[in-house]
């Protein structure tokens, strides 16, 4: 028996096509802006980058020579901060995860977590200030800068992880007690392995959070103008964030500077840009293993 659409089955797919449309358009729109930022960046930045302003140190007030020490210390930032906030993060959330009891405690932990995750990057900043560089003496350093953005990243890297073992379906878990596995081992061997490229993503969130922060290094590790490498954690640096920003508002010669800012502005793109897709492949790699398992 044949049977036609109602005006009820209509009147659903109606509004469905709608919703449809209504939600490709917002995300057309996303796109479309991310693009346009991108290009309005790339249009006035892409014309001073050469070798020299890759490779030389800046001089003449940073509105001439290069951006290296910023772009060194930008990639001593970010990749200590998240060798630091990583293995951490990933811990407690297989902590929260799989050993914490339900109740009031792990509630607790849950909550606070997600607050810290909300507070303002200016208060990590003081915070990593008064703890790293005063109270613990490691002064303004790319060790207290990167000990105050891996704080930054830490609850991302946290609710992540937890939401990407909760994604692992028990009967992996139950299996594997069945085979007289521990828990320890079932974790590690089972549960860990499927996680694990989604445990990425947390990784690449706290990579986008931290490289362009600016406030917390203020405080901590940036310097106005160094014009030298640094050759240890306990030395000050430039950063790519904070370089900006002083050339973009700061200076006797702001219209000379501004080409500088785009161009530095399109290095720390391609920089978080080039990181990611690392993790991305690292994902994927990790994706297709448990595929192939």
């Amino acid at each position: 028996m044949i049977s036609f659409p109602t005006q009820v089955d209509r009147k659903k797919r109606f509004h469905q096509a709608i919703a449809f449309w209504i939600a490709r358009i917002i995300s057309y729109s996303i796109l479309l802006i991310l693009f346009f930022i991108l290009f309005f960046i790339l249009k006035r930045g892409i014309g001073v980058i050469n070798w020299e302003f890759l490779t030389a140190m800046p001089s003449d007030g940073m509105t001439k020579g290069g951006i290296l020490p910023a772009i060194v210390g930008t990639l001593y930032l970010v990749l200590m901060s998240m060798v630091i906030a990583f293995p951490v993060g990933v811990l407690s959330g297989i902590y929260v995860n799989e050993y914490a009891k339900e109740g009031a405690i792990k509630q607790f932990v849950k909550m606070m977590t997600n607050n810290l995750a909300g507070v303002p990057s200016i208060v990590f900043g003081l915070f990593g200030m008064a703890l790293f560089v005063n109270r613990l003496g490691f002064g303004a350093s790319i060790l207290a800068g990167s000990l105050t953005l891996a704080l930054l990243a830490l609850p991302l890297i946290i609710r992540t992880t937890e939401e990407s073992l909760k994604a692992v379906d028990d009967t992996f878990r139950h299996a594997s007690y069945a085979l007289g596995a521990g828990k320890l081992r079932t974790i590690r061997k089972v549960v860990l392995p499927i996680a694990f490229p989604n445990i990425i993503t947390g990784l690449i969130l706290g990579i986008g959070r931290v490289s362009g922060e600016t406030a917390p290094i203020l405080f901590t590790v940036a310097a106005y103008f160094l014009p030298k490498l640094p050759h240890s954690v306990f030395d000050q640096a430039m950063a790519l964030p904070y370089h900006l920003y002083v050339i973009s508002t700061s200076g006797t010669n702001i219209q000379a500077s501004r080409p500088i800012a785009y161009g530095t502005a399109v290095i720390l793109i391609l920089i978080v840009l080039g990181m990611n897709l690392l993790a991305n492949f690292v994902r994927s790699h990790y994706s297709r293993k448990v595929k192939m398992k």
